[in-house]
C-alpha cells in the first residue's frame, strides 16, 4: 500500500508531500491544475522512463519518492532478495531526473537499476486509464490473473517444476547421445590410445620425480672424483696414518723415561688419527652413494623419454596422462554400456515428459472451468457501466507442441462489444472508455487476487455521468474495502464515495511570478464544496452544495 508520496521540482510542482491511506482516494481538480503531471510524478517513481522537461525550469533536478507498506509474503520482498536489498519495514523508491536527462534509481537508498526500480513499481502499483498502454499489454499477465482467480497457483508452480525436470531429462539424454557418438566414431584410435597409455602406466607427479633423481645423480657423478682424491689422501699409499701411527708407538715406548714431556704429543696424535679415520669413513660413505649404477641412470632417462614422447602425442602434460588414461578407458566403457545408459536416460525423459504432459493438461482443464466464472463473474458488472451490450471471455488456445513453463495454453482476455461483431483481443478491440470500464470491471472480480495492491484509475469515467458514473463510483468503492485505490475524476458521484478526498490546486508562487500545484486533502465541509463544484461549475449554488450533500450522504448510506 502506498503511504507516502514526495515530489520536488517536477514541471509546476516544487515541494509536495501526501499521505495516503487504505481505501478509496479520489483526486479531483480543475482541468489544468496539475492532476497528469503527479501521475508522471509518480509513474516515474515507479519506473517509467524520465524525460529532461520534467524538471522545473530553474532547477536542476527533480526527485519523487514513493513509500509503501508492503506485507510479508509479497512478491516485491522476494524481488528485494533476488536483487540484495535490504528488506525493511518500510519500502522507498526513489528516482532522481536531471534536467541533462540522465536519472539514477534507488531502493531503501540502495542505488538500482532502473528495470530493478521498474519490476518493483509493477509488483506494487498498477495505473489503468483510458489510454494506458501498459495495463494488461502483455498476454502471459491475463494468464497469472486467470491463475490467482482461479486458485491455480500452486498447480501452475508444480506445472513449471515438472517442465524443469522434463528439460533437464531431455537434456541429459541429448548430452549422453553426443558423448557415446563422439565416443563411438573414435572407437579404433580410443582403443590404441588405451592400450598404449596401460602399458606406460603414467603416474602423477612421476616427471618431476624422475627429474630430480636424475639431476641429482649427475650431480654425484661430478662430485664423486673429488671425493676420490680426498680419499686418497686420507686412506691412500700417501696417507699420513701410517707414519703417525708410527711416531705414536715411539713416543709410547719413552712415556716411562718423559712421561710429562710426551703425553700431550700422544694424546693430540691420537686425537688426529681418531679425526682421519672419521673421515675416512665418511668419504667412504659418500663414495657408495654417488658412485651410482649407470644402469639406473640410464633407465630413469628411458622412462622420461617415454613419458614426455607420450605427452606430445597426446598434446598433454606429462602429469595428466594419467587422468588422460583414465578418460580414455571411459570413453571406451561408454561405447560398450553407453547404449543401455542411454536406453535408461530416454525412459527417465520419456516418464518426465508423460509427467509434465499429465499436470499441463490438468491444470488446462481447471483453466477453462475458471475462465467460464471469470467470464460470468465480468459479464455481471458490465451492465451499470454502460457495457450492456458487450460480452466478455477469456479465450485459451491449447496446444500440446507449443507446451512450455507455464503449461499448454495462451491466455487471453477478448470482448465483443456489440451483438453481431467479431470479438478480439481486449486491449485491441476497446475504445478507451470501453477498455477502462471493462478493466474496472475485471479488477472489482479479481480484486486481491492477482492484483497490485496499490490501484490506479486516471479519468476513467471521462464521458460518462449520472448512473454508470455512480456504477464506476459503487465499483471503485468495493475495489477500495480489499485494496487501496486512487481514482483521478472528474465525477462527482464517484468523489462522493471516497474515503479520501484530494483536491489538486494550481496557486500562484513566488510573488506570483509562477505558478505551482499544490495538494490537500479535505475536510467534511470543504469536500462538499468541492463536489458541490464538480456539479456546478464555477459558479457554486445552493442547489450544487444540497445536491453534493445528498450525493455523500447517498454513498455512506
Amino acid at each position: 500500500m502506498l503511504t507516502r508520496l514526495s515530489i520536488r521540482d517536477i514541471v509546476l510542482i516544487d515541494r509536495l508531500d501526501i499521505d495516503f491511506a487504505a481505501g478509496l482516494a479520489v483526486l479531483t481538480g480543475e482541468t489544468g491544475a496539475g492532476k497528469s503531471i503527479l501521475l508522471d510524478a509518480f509513474a516515474l517513481a515507479l519506473g517509467a522512463r524520465g524525460d529532461a522537461s520534467l524538471v522545473r525550469q530553474g532547477a536542476e533536478q527533480g526527485q519523487v519518492t514513493a513509500s509503501f507498506d508492503v506485507p510479508a509474503g509479497h512478491p516485491a520482498r522476494d524481488l528485494l532478495a533476488a536483487n540484495d536489498i535490504a528488506a525493511e519495514d518500510e519500502l522507498i523508491l526513489r528516482r532522481v531526473q536531471l534536467a541533462d536527462g540522465r536519472t539514477r534509481a534507488f531502493v531503501n537508498d540502495q542505488p538500482v537499476g532502473v528495470q530493478v526500480l521498474k519490476s518493483l513499481g509493477g509488483a506494487l502499483v498498477e495505473i489503468h486509464g483510458q489510454h494506458d498502454e501498459r495495463a494488461l499489454v502483455d498476454a502471459a499477465t491475463h494468464r497469472r490473473l486467470l491463475d490467482a482467480y482461479g486458485g491455480l497457483d500452486a498447480l501452475a508452480a508444480e506445472v513449471l517444476g515438472l517442465w524443469a525436470a522434463r528439460r533437464d531429462a531431455e537434456a541429459a539424454v541429448a548430452e549422453h547421445r553426443a558423448e557415446v557418438e563422439r565416443a563411438a566414431r573414435e572407437a579404433d584410435w580410443l582403443r590404441h590410445a588405451t592400450e598404449e597409455l596401460t602399458a606406460l602406466a603414467p603416474e602423477a607427479g612421476e616427471e618431476t620425480t624422475l627429474a630430480e633423481r636424475r639431476t641429482a645423480m649427475m650431480q654425484a657423478e661430478k662430485a664423486a672424483e673429488d671425493l676420490r682424491d680426498a680419499h686418497q689422501a686420507v686412506a691412500g699409499s700417501q696417507s699420513p696414518v701410517p707414519m703417525l701411527a708410527a711416531a705414536v708407538r715411539r713416543l709410547e715406548r719413552r712415556q716411562a723415561q718423559a712421561g710429562p714431556l710426551i703425553e700431550p704429543a700422544v694424546r693430540a696424535i691420537d686425537a688426529a688419527l681418531t679425526a682421519l679415520d672419521e673421515a675416512r669413513a665418511h668419504l667412504e660413505q659418500a663414495l657408495a652413494a654417488a658412485e651410482a649404477d649407470p644402469r639406473v641412470l640410464e633407465r630413469i632417462e628411458e622412462r622420461l623419454f617415454a613419458l614426455r614422447a607420450a605427452g606430445r602425442k597426446y598434446n598433454a602434460p606429462v602429469d595428466s596422462l594419467a587422468a588422460l588414461a583414465a578418460r580414455y578407458a571411459a570413453d571406451l566403457a561408454l561405447i560398450d554400456a553407453g547404449a543401455a545408459r542411454l536406453a535408461a536416460l530416454e525412459k527417465a525423459a520419456a516418464e518426465a515428459a508423460q509427467a509434465y504432459a499429465k499436470a499441463a493438461a490438468t491444470l488446462s482443464e481447471r483453466r477453462r472451468r475458471v475462465a467460464e466464472m471469470l467470464d460470468k463473474a465480468v459479464n455481471g458488472e458490465l451492465k451499470p457501466l454502460r457495457l450492456e451490450r458487450a460480452k466478455f471471455s477469456t479465450a485459451i488456445e491449447s496446444d500440446a507442441g507449443a507446451a512450455g513453463p507455464h503449461g499448454i495454453d495462451r491466455v487471453e482476455f477478448w470482448v465483443r462489444t456489440n451483438p453481431g461483431t467479431q470479438p478480439g483481443p481486449l486491449m485491441r478491440v476497446a475504445s478507451g472508455g470501453e477498455l477502462a470500464r471493462f478493466l474496472l470491471a475485471l479488477k472489482v472480480v479479481i480484486a486481491d487476487k492477482g492484483s497490485a495492491p496499490t490501484l490506479v484509475f486516471d479519468e476513467i469515467d471521462t464521458g460518462v455521468g449520472g448512473a454508470v458514473a455512480d456504477a464506476i463510483g459503487v465499483r471503485l468503492a468495493r475495489l477500495g474495502r480489499r485494496v487501496q485505490a486512487l481514482a483521478v475524476t472528474h465525477a462527482p458521484q464517484v468523489a462522493a464515495r471516497a474515503d479520501h478526498h484530494y483536491l489538486i490546486t494550481k496557486d500562484a508562487a513566488a510573488k506570483a511570478k509562477r505558478v505551482t500545484t499544490r495538494v490537500t486533502e479535505l475536510e467534511p465541509a470543504r469536500r462538499r464544496e468541492e463536489i458541490a463544484r464538480m456539479l456546478a461549475g464555477a459558479e457554486i449554488t445552493a442547489e450544487a452544495r444540497a445536491a453534493a450533500e445528498r450525493l455523500i450522504k447517498a454513498a455512506a448510506g
